[in-house]
């Protein structure tokens, strides 16, 4: 069975964005995006919200017009490779290939999903993530944090959630980006 993987890049207080969107403060150093490139090796489908999706489209031309450094063009690889599921209620069509748009999100199609997978699965945005786990799909969560803080903005993880979990992996990265692994024991 698949893993469905959460992850995210934040600041020390927990949000992926500030207050007024921006999260510019997160770009990975290549050190730390190889190490996401990595991670995201065995990674055969990705689940996006809508406002998810479209930052994460850019991937699918990266580094063609030579833009990009060596680890950008491994990971615009990585993530052209890989199955994308938009939800999303406005959206029309996907642009990007081997890509397909969902109305809503429903928890049994992903733990179906979760069962036939024969690679693991990552949820992506904090909207859809914070679901994810409120309906005890998600397996494990990386967090990746930024030595900022922001005070406000899209909170990582969600309210009103209780999870348990066990540290699995940890490693400090050059800048001051901890990245933090935890695999979900039991979602309360």
């Amino acid at each position: 069975m698949a893993k469905l993987i959460y992850s995210g890049l934040t600041s020390l207080d927990g949000y992926t964005v500030d207050a007024d969107g921006v999260f510019d403060w997160a770009a990975p150093s290549d050190e730390v995006h190889a190490f996401v490139n990595d991670l995201e090796r065995p990674v055969g489908t990705y689940l996006y919200g809508r406002a998810m999706y479209e930052v994460m489209r850019y991937w699918e031309t990266a580094g063609r017009a030579g833009d990009e450094s060596a680890v950008g063009k491994d990971y615009a690889g990585i993530w052209q490779a890989a199955d994308k599921i938009v939800y999303s209620r406005t959206l029309e069509a996907a642009d990007t290939a081997r890509t397909r748009v969902e109305r809503s999100f429903d928890p049994d199609a992903v733990r179906r999903l979760k069962e036939t997978a024969d690679r693991d699965i990552t949820v992506g945005g904090t909207e859809l993530g914070g679901q994810a786990i409120a309906a005890g799909l998600v397996d494990v969560i990386q967090q990746f944090l930024s030595p900022v803080v922001v005070g406000g903005g899209k909170r990582f993880l969600p309210d009103g959630v209780r999870l348990d979990l066990e540290l699995v992996d940890e490693r400090r990265f050059t800048g001051g980006v901890v990245f933090l692994d935890y695999r979900v024991v039991n979602a309360g």
